[in-house]
């Protein structure tokens, strides 16, 4: 009979021989039952078939922003097209936003493309300037899609008036931000993805032990990390006035496109779960995971398999908010009790991670936590 590891008051013994890691179980006589997963096979899938596949995937969609953008900026007639390349390549992102370790850490690239909503005194100030340095800390919040997001859909109140802007007097320095924008997207995304490409992949595979430094180590917490603070809170939690206490509807993401903050929140926990199962990107084959690792260790959770909990908590977040009309429309209900409901489901997965699975793999968590579970 399966029993969980790491909860109960149990031995728990980890040996890192060979990039595998041993544990051990107690069957109803106490007796010690080793238990061996092998960690680096699951880093090479995460590597090989999900990491370095998704930066592969964002880089070409960043490419492709940047041809529109050069294109619209020539001509700024239309804006359907860089719309669609900026929507095309912000949704992506949602799939690996997750992956902030080695290199994306480095360079800070969450920070640097979705600080959302964009300053938008500093977007304008910096216009106005027409000199500017996108390094800075300081203008994190007035660069990346969040500013791309008001640039092509924040400027005025149609589209008419949007392009009378980047035809009018100042249009030039409209347009040279909006270049630059995407430009210091393309380099920091292609950094990350040289850097995967290159010597961090094998590093990053043969860093396998069972150790606070290790790579599975810091990935999870990087991975629970981003499912709580960034995408429950950050898309659903501070909009919906859960830490404040009142409904914040310009904290949404894609603020000024309008609509299309449900379906981001969507791709980004669908990509959550299926890291966590070990599938491909862009394809249905599995690998090593962290729900084959939980299966390996026999967690159980009140008599079911720990995996078998968290994917079910996983697919009911997703269809009730995928229920949800637009969150535009959720939050402008006084109270959003149907917005709110589907986030305590959402907030479910959070115990799940944080604590059952790290318990029954032995990683402790390594961030601080000012909003409970």
């Amino acid at each position: 009979m399966k029993r969980i590891f790491g909860i109960l008051a149990i031995s728990l013994f980890i040996y890192a021989c060979g990039g595998d890691d041993t544990t051990v179980s107690t069957d109803d006589t106490d007796t010690v039952t080793p238990v061996t997963f092998d960690r680096s096979a699951m880093l090479t899938n995460w590597a090989d078939n999900i990491i370095i596949p998704g930066y592969q995937d964002f880089v070409a969609k960043v490419n492709t922003l940047e041809a529109q953008v050069a294109s619209f900026t020539d001509t700024p007639s239309d804006l359907t097209a860089v719309r669609a390349a900026w929507l095309d390549a912000y949704t992506t992102w949602q799939r690996v936003s997750m992956f902030e370790v080695g290199p994306a850490e480095t360079v800070n690239l969450r920070l640097n493309v979705n600080i959302y909503p964009a300053n938008v005194a500093t977007v304008e100030d910096n216009i106005t300037a027409g000199s500017y340095n996108l390094d800075l800390s300081s203008n994190r919040a007035a660069k990346g899609f969040p500013a791309i997001d008001y640039l092509l859909y924040g400027l005025g109140e149609d589209d008419a008036a949007i392009l009378a802007i980047y035809n009018g007097t100042n249009g030039d320095a409209y347009k040279q931000y909006l270049l630059d924008i995407i430009a210091d997207m393309k380099t920091l995304s292609t950094t990350v993805l040289n850097e995967w490409e290159g010597d961090y992949r094998d590093t990053f595979i043969a860093n396998d032990g069972a150790s606070a430094t290790a790579s599975t180590d810091r990935f999870v917490n990087d991975y629970i990390f981003y499912f709580e603070k960034h995408l429950r809170a950050g898309k659903m939690g501070i909009p919906g006035g859960v830490f404040s206490g009142s409904v914040e509807p310009n904290n949404i993401e894609a603020l000024y496109a309008g609509g299309v903050s449900k379906d981001l929140f969507i791709v980004g926990l669908n990509a959550t779960q299926d890291f966590f199962n070990g599938k491909a990107y862009n394809s249905s084959a599995q690998g090593e995971s962290l729900a084959s690792y939980l299966d390996e260790l026999n967690a159980i959770k009140d008599g079911a398999d720990l995996s078998e909990i968290i994917n079910s908590q996983f697919d009911v977040s997703r269809t009730v908010v995928s229920a949800l009309g637009n969150f535009e429309q959720e939050l402008a209900i006084n109270p959003p009790t149907n917005f709110l409901n589907a986030y305590d489901e959402v907030q479910r997965l959070v115990p799940l991670l944080k604590v059952d699975m790290v318990s029954a793999m032995s990683i402790s968590i390594d961030f601080a936590d000012a909003d409970g579970d």
